[in-house]
């Protein structure tokens, strides 16, 4: 495989995702499938309350097309598939929940976290079949440890669970998700292809092309949310790619802004706990920012130039250059 194919399915996803964009915002509008927006969120929110949202849908659709026209079937492809449909499968139902009985909250937290199990669980089983190795190396070095399945298949299920809902934190603007991601599966599609992991390499690339023609409805102001749908989907691809390339801790280079808006979060709320004071103006850390007066625009703009930072950190650091 070399970068001529890479290329190919970005693009063909991309052309998906473009082309699939103006036949499902008419039928989300029409089925009345709006934005509910959060009371407690920023006022200049309420505006966008009634946007069609589960646009996640177009960019599920537009990678499903392109990684199965040119993925090789095996069992790596089956659990990334898994990974990316099972978790957006979640967020699909999660805004269903929101949007029938209109409220901003849809499935429980228990809820939503026994799907993600689930679906993590299927993975797990998927790559204990395949013999997929159990050692986790430091990025940058050569140094690697295998503690065995024991503890590396809870391992995953923690970082599935941890990553799809940190890029779920990320999803609060128009077009940041979309913009902070596609460097990010960029960088694991050039590391996957010189690892020769074919299949992560492809869906890498067919997630970046999706997101891509996603942002085209997406950027500022957005025409389209993607909801739970796409950014769990999103998740869930991404922290399956970084486990299957055996690159599960340079997430948190790659991956850094995604880890950023997570822990400000987790900060945020220990420190109300303990102190009853707020670190940030509020959270996740982009609405701290917007609260600040940063525009929707300039903070996509340097959220996505940190993510191209950290891609090409990660790059070096995986050898992927």
């Amino acid at each position: 495989m070399d970068l001529q194919l890479l290329f190919l399915t970005a693009v063909v996803s991309f052309v998906l995702a473009v082309l699939v964009g103006p036949l499902c915002i008419p039928l989300l509008q029409r089925l009345k499938l709006g934005q509910q927006v959060r009371g407690e969120g920023p006022e200049a929110h309420l505006k966008k309350a009634g946007t069609p949202t589960m646009g996640g849908i177009v960019i599920l659709l537009a990678f499903t097309l392109a990684f199965v026209k040119f993925s090789v079937i095996n069992a790596e492809f089956y659990a990334l598939l898994t990974a990316t449909l099972g978790f957006g499968l979640v967020g699909l139902s999660d805004d269903l929940i929101k949007i029938v009985k209109k409220r901003s909250l849809g499935l429980t937290s228990l809820q939503k976290l026994a799907g993600q199990l689930l679906f993590s669980a299927i993975c797990c089983w998927l790559l204990i079949d395949s013999g997929h190795s159990t050692a986790l190396s430091v990025p940058g070095t050569h140094f690697s440890f295998d503690w065995g399945g024991w503890f590396y298949y809870p391992f995953i299920v923690l970082m599935l669970l941890a990553v799809s809902n940190a890029v779920n934190f990320t999803d609060g603007l128009d077009g940041l998700l979309a913009s902070v991601s596609a460097p990010a599966f960029g960088a694991y599609a050039l590391i996957a292809m010189q690892a020769t992991q074919f299949p992560s390499a492809l869906g890498a690339a067919a997630m970046a092309g999706a997101v891509l023609g996603f942002l085209v409805y997406n950027a500022h102001p957005a025409k389209v949310f993607m909801g739970d749908t796409g950014s769990l989907g999103i998740g869930g691809a991404i922290g399956m790619i970084a486990i299957l390339t055996k690159q599960e801790l340079l997430f948190l280079i790659i991956g850094g802004v995604f880890v950023i808006e997570m822990l400000s979060v987790v900060l945020q709320v220990a420190s109300f706990k303990t102190r009853g004071k707020r670190i940030f103006k509020m959270s996740p850390i982009h609405h701290h920012y917007e609260l600040s007066g940063w525009s929707e625009w300039r903070i996509v703009a340097v959220f996505f130039g940190v993510s191209l930072v950290l891609a090409a950190l990660g790059l070096y650091l995986g050898k992927g250059l």
